[in-house]
């Protein structure tokens, strides 16, 4: 079988596990503000959350080129990949960086479903995305690290059993380097909830999960320690670009799903004895939007091979999420357009779809920044802050 068949396979896998979740299961979920916990589990019961842990440790060995492609596939049957991503892109750092013990301890049990690996703790109130402005610190004490501490926008934390965290365990003002001083933890969260580790939800205008999370004195053993310690925030840019493409392939999934959705009724609405897709001002708003998915839908798997291949995708990667973001929410409005006030009623699931939509260009890093980078990493231009 060649890739183009493994990939067409894993599309129709993906498909058919996501028909059983159609959209009166996520506005249920959406109404509730509940976690999709049934939908979480049949995706890691076929194995797709395992896709990246090796195959020796329980997963499929599959390349982010792959994971790319389940990720778009949820979202284009009208699933909300939001509630289970994290768990491919957090694994980065622990595959890349973390010690054999470390893995023949976890890996097994985040694959075969025992082990939830989430959450994700890197903004704080105080700094957003300036990441090396982070305060939360952890101090080495004998055989532990004492955290202290608050991360916000840790979606999925009181769905997780581990957490990946960044703290400071050198202050900024004693290392060489600003990127220095920052280290990666593995914390299993069932062990410090309730000592040291408060979780409160963020109620957001989507169902996202999202939470914020507080250390205080929280002990945790020094082998949570991922590598070598103060060199956390060069352990943790591999994995954001490996979650900058994994999100850019959710957005295109979500801008097919906002495209097809938008055809699908713009030929079936008839008004003044017409379909409405007869007319070019309904037409081409549709075009426009498949053109501009397409672009990015290249764009992403670019940056996924660049990924693979063992190069570094920083421009691609930031390349891919913006214009995935962008096309999705393109995609977005143009969708409730074509629906005119029916794209406002919660049982065509557009509404929906369009509130998770918006999130993307915001987050998990603003299209401002990722403009700041192309014009000072990629065109040479200067740092504009």
């Amino acid at each position: 079988m060649t890739e183009a068949e493994d990939i067409t396979e894993i599309r129709r896998a993906v498909q058919a596990l996501c028909a059983e979740f159609p959209g009166e299961y996520w506005r249920e979920k959406d109404r509730e503000r509940a976690y999709p916990g049934e939908f979480v589990d049949a995706l890691t019961r076929s194995g797709f959350l395992a896709a990246l842990i090796p195959e020796a440790f329980g997963g499929s060995g599959l390349k982010l080129d792959a994971a790319a492609v389940i990720m778009e596939e949820i979202q284009a049957a009208g699933c909300n990949g939001a509630s289970a991503h994290a768990q491919m892109y957090i694994m980065n750092t622990l595959l890349r960086y973390g010690s054999e013990g470390q893995k023949a301890q976890y890996l097994p049990g985040i694959a075969n479903g025992e082990l939830r690996l989430q959450a994700f703790g890197v903004s704080e109130p105080t700094s957003g995305t300036d990441t090396l402005s982070l305060r939360t610190v952890a101090v080495r004490d004998g055989d532990h690290y004492v955290v202290n501490g608050q991360k916000i926008w840790t979606s999925r934390a009181e769905h997780s059993d581990l957490m990946l965290l960044l703290a400071r365990t050198t202050p900024r003002d004693q290392v060489k380097s600003k990127t220095e001083g920052l280290s990666i933890f593995l914390v299993d969260m069932r062990e410090v909830v309730g000592k040291g580790l408060t979780i409160k939800p963020i109620r957001t205008m989507m169902n996202h999960s999202t939470t914020e999370v507080f250390f205080d004195d929280m002990r945790i053993p020094a082998s949570s320690l991922i590598g070598e310690e103060g060199k956390g925030f060069r352990y943790i840019l591999s994995g954001m670009n490996a979650e900058r493409i994994l999100i850019a392939a959710e957005c295109v999934g979500d801008a097919k799903w906002f495209i097809q959705k938008a055809t699908d009724y713009a030929k079936d609405r008839n008004v003044f004895a017409r379909p409405i897709g007869r007319n070019q001002g309904v037409q081409f708003p549709i075009a426009r939007c498949y053109a501009q998915m397409r672009a990015a839908e290249l764009m992403v798997h670019h940056a996924a091979q660049v990924y693979d291949t063992g190069g570094n995708p920083g421009a691609e990667a930031n390349m891919a999420k913006l214009l995935a973001s962008e096309a999705s929410w393109a995609a977005a409005d143009m969708c409730v357009q074509t629906h005119g006030g029916f794209g406002f009623a919660e049982e065509y699931d557009v509404e929906r779809k369009f509130r998770e939509a918006r999130l993307y260009t915001v987050a998990p890093i603003s299209t401002n920044l990722i403009l700041s980078y192309l014009a000072e990493h990629v065109l040479g231009l200067p740092r504009s802050y």
